[in-house]
């Protein structure tokens, strides 16, 4: 069965003046929270077991990471201290002892994000436009949004109203792309993503 194509969110043009490579790419996929079943649980174990503290040192090095480490930068971030989503979930697992995830569909993130690098992101399918997401600066920030609202900080949660809940029946996953990274790998992230969530039988 071919995957679906991820879609190109929209750019605000002062953002692609600003920062040419940044896009955004996202895929709508049917999914409802609920707990982690134990073939996901087994994954993010399995990960968990292959990143330990030095792994997670040697992070910042990849090329993928690299890149959003200096997106982060260009933007106004320090990355050492607003980690990029990568690095983010490295150092949670040295806290809590393994990756953690509330739900399906965080958990189906989380493990895109570690075999990926690229930070992926799910947005209850129903708060979101028709057209999709999109990068927008707002009052001096980047953010992800569309015609009815802001969704979420680049690099961030999304916002309550935006987060998948007890009523979503579908989910938009997204991605953000940084300069140096090539738009594969975000389809690969987003796939990941659904893949994880279709296995649950979400």
């Amino acid at each position: 069965m071919s995957q679906p194509t991820p879609r190109a969110g929209a750019v605000a043009p002062e953002i692609a003046a600003e920062l040419p490579g940044v896009g955004l790419w996202w895929l709508r996929v049917d999914a409802t929270p609920g707990p982690v079943d134990e073939g996901l649980a087994r994954r993010l174990r399995l990960l968990s077991d292959r990143q330990r503290g030095i792994e997670v040192v040697a992070l910042r090095t990849r090329p993928v990471v690299r890149a959003y480490r200096a997106l982060a930068r260009q933007i106004g971030l320090d990355p050492d201290v607003e980690r990029v989503p990568a690095e983010r979930a490295a150092l949670a697992r040295l806290m809590q002892g393994g990756f953690l995830a509330r739900d399906r569909i965080q958990a189906a993130c989380l493990a895109a994000v570690l075999e990926s690098g690229v930070g992926v992101w799910a947005l209850d399918a129903g708060a979101v436009a028709s057209g999709g997401p999109e990068l927008w600066l707002v009052d001096g920030a980047l953010v992800v949004a569309d015609s009815g609202r802001v969704h979420a900080p680049l690099f961030g949660d999304p916002l309550p109203g935006s987060a998948p809940g007890s009523r979503t029946r579908a989910v938009v996953l997204f991605a953000v792309g940084a300069p140096g990274v090539p738009e594969i790998h975000l389809h690969e992230a987003l796939w990941q993503a659904a893949d994880a969530i279709a296995a649950t039988g979400a």
